[in-house]
């Protein structure tokens, strides 16, 4: 009975581990990231079931309407199963040949490739609204994808189509997750941050932190890449069409070779509108100068076509190839389309390193714009790379297991036109707009003076500030010949005296605020030395009385036990008329130049002749500010009250 617990025992029971609330938390986490999987997983399920669903009914409408039903549903949708993985890029095997020997072929519709990448891409946007974080949604629907496309990948086997296990195996992992990933990326709004933790520690290295460092040279040669690439795919497009339309006959008569029933055409026009934008990389690859392999060891490029090419098969789009022998001067005007990339790349790159209406501070030096056009030039040739490797393929064994265009020759292909057309333009307009004007230097660096010589003074318009391109000019260094009357009117308005009628006489020219023109003697007279003299004067009368003014506000009304003697009042020489206090003083008076002596300084009975001949007493100066002491109102009164 030892060993027996009593219901009245209050022992404390053995205490099992601990339960926190953060295991709680995590316990729910895993519930919620378990049950948000399977919705996701059906969605990628559904994407891949919605493509291989497209394909299954059109191969089976084609074989429904077929007069020639060889063989039952099942091959259609073995076909329908090649197809569909054809679509991701994966070559397919042809068993049934003439020599029975399988033949590849590795040619992708990039129209078809389009398909599943869309269904993969919404499948991802719409299961990142309901998933937890982003690897649920992101591994959830690429693993449902995948799923089924093992599925389709084991169907097709022993068809009339099936797929290469290595290449699929290659193609589809890759397709879901770059299209799911793009799709998770959209749903969150695009985002560019915060970065994943492993991308933060690399940018602790030196390559990286220097191209996060040129984000806008990175964004510029971006958009660069995208135009070169997209005029290049859209000139080789335009290519194809006129070589179409000059062997329209040949096409025709292809197009009706093949088939004579309405379905089989049918299905030959769908193909040849899946290989379309193959055929404007087959195009951009012949103005490239690289060319479209026709077989092993056969070119043709703008410098001529083979003689004994291989027998392509007969389909509508192979009739564009050029006709054998050398080049004609139609051939070789598909160059432009790569000098028209290359120039528009160029232009891209500019209108970031050296804006049109922005100024010379806006421009990127010379080595940023070097560089930007370096990686445009990298990212176009990538961007042709590409595509270029999808386009071709083998289409059989023999002299037709290579072609289309080899992709590393189109790449380094594009790469050199956009350098060599793209970088002197750009560094030549950008040299162009960051230039200094000849002639040309900014208002503010002129230094402003007093007395201009005439052989050096700027026109009269562009000394008082005319708007124009003629308002920024280089002061001249050698003389200026002119009539002497233009001399000295130029010498009069760069002094900062009126003008003998060369401005009134210039259209909507309204003066303001200049010299009185009465009297030529008085407006003469405001440059003489005297006049400058009793300005100085004035001046310091004015700033002696302020400091006494500070000294008896400092002494408390008390009065200074030695007081400065004030400055002997000074009046106008003759010859000299005060002006009114809107005109403007010199700047440009010596300021070494001593203060007149009480001998200079005497009062004068005439400031300045009248019309007459008789002096005239002058206009009263302003008020001075500041209280006057003894010796100053003896001084007013000495002088007649007036300076």
């Amino acid at each position: 009975m030892a060993g027996v617990t009593h219901t009245t025992d209050r022992s404390a029971p053995s205490e099992g581990p601990a339960v926190t609330p953060q295991a709680l938390l995590n316990a729910l986490a895993t519930r919620r990231r378990s049950s948000a999987l399977v919705p996701c997983l059906l969605g990628g399920a559904v994407a891949a079931g919605l493509g291989l669903g497209a394909l299954a009914v059109l191969v089976m409408a084609f074989w429904i309407s077929s007069p020639y039903p060889d063989s039952g549903p099942g091959q259609a949708l073995h076909v329908a199963a090649g197809l569909w993985l054809l679509a991701h890029g994966a070559d397919v095997i042809r068993p049934d040949t003439l020599t029975g020997t399988p033949a590849p072929v590795g040619v992708t519709p990039l129209l078809l490739l389009g398909l599943p990448a869309l269904l993969v891409h919404r499948a991802a946007r719409d299961a990142a609204d309901t998933a937890p974080d982003v690897r649920t949604a992101l591994g959830g629907v690429a693993g449902g994808y995948l799923l089924v496309g093992a599925a389709a990948m084991f169907y097709a086997q022993g068809g009339p189509l099936y797929a290469d296990p290595v290449s699929a195996l290659v193609h589809l992992p890759l397709l879901a997750a770059v299209a799911a990933a793009a799709g998770v990326w959209t749903a969150y709004g695009r985002p560019r941050g915060p970065l994943p933790a492993y991308v933060l520690r690399l940018q602790d290295t030196a390559p990286v932190r220097a191209l996060l460092d040129r984000r806008d040279q990175l964004a510029a040669a971006g958009r660069a890449a995208a135009a070169g690439a997209a005029v290049l795919v859209g000139g080789g497009a335009l290519a194809v069409a006129v070589s179409l339309a000059l062997h329209l006959e040949a096409a025709q008569a292809s197009f009706l070779q093949l088939t004579g029933a309405w379905s089989g055409r049918a299905a030959v026009l769908l193909l040849a509108v899946a290989l379309v934008p193959n055929a404007a990389v087959w195009g951009a690859a012949y103005a490239l100068g690289p060319g479209v392999l026709l077989g092993a060891g056969q070119v043709a490029w703008p410098l001529g076509a083979p003689d004994g090419g291989p027998l392509l098969p007969s389909f509508p789009l192979l009739a564009a190839v050029p006709s054998p022998g050398p080049g004609t001067p139609l051939n070789w005007a598909c160059a432009g389309v790569a000098v028209l990339a290359g120039l528009t790349a160029g232009w891209f790159v500019l209108r970031a390193a050296a804006p049109a209406g922005g100024g010379r501070e806006e421009v990127w030096g010379r080595g940023e714009t070097a560089l930007t056009v370096g990686l445009a030039a990298l990212f176009t040739g990538a961007a042709l790379a590409l595509p270029a490797a999808l386009a071709g393929g083998p289409l059989g064994v023999g002299t037709l297991a290579s072609f289309g265009p080899v992709w590393w020759q189109v790449g380094g292909a594009a790469c050199g036109w956009v350098l060599v057309v793209g970088m002197p333009q750009v560094l030549g307009v950008r040299g162009w707009r960051g230039r200094i004007p000849k002639g040309a230097v900014d208002q503010e660096a002129a230094p402003a003076s007093e007395f201009t010589p005439a052989g050096e003074a700027v026109d009269a318009a562009d000394a008082f500030g005319s708007v124009g391109p003629r308002a920024r000019r280089m002061p001249r260094w050698w003389p200026r010949r002119r009539a002497e009357g233009e001399a000295e009117s130029g010498s009069a308005v760069a002094s900062g005296g009126p003008s003998s009628g060369g401005l009134s006489a210039r259209p909507g020219f309204e003066p303001y605020d200049f010299l009185d023109s009465g009297a030529s003697g008085r407006s003469s007279s405001w440059h003489d030395t005297g006049a400058r003299m009793v300005r100085w004067a004035m001046l310091g009368k004015v700033s002696e009385r302020e400091s006494r003014a500070d000294e008896q506000v400092s002494a408390s009304g008390s009065e200074p036990a030695t007081r400065p003697e004030p400055a002997s009042e000074s009046v106008p020489m003759p010859g000299s008329a005060p002006l009114p206090e809107s005109a403007p003083m010199s700047d440009s008076a010596p300021a070494t130049r001593p203060a007149p002596t009480p001998a200079e300084a005497a009062p004068h009975t005439a400031d300045a002749p009248q019309a007459d001949g008789s002096p005239k007493a002058g206009p009263a100066g302003p008020e001075l500010a500041g209280p006057a002491g003894p010796a100053d109102k003896a001084s007013d009164a000495e002088g007649g009250g007036s300076t």
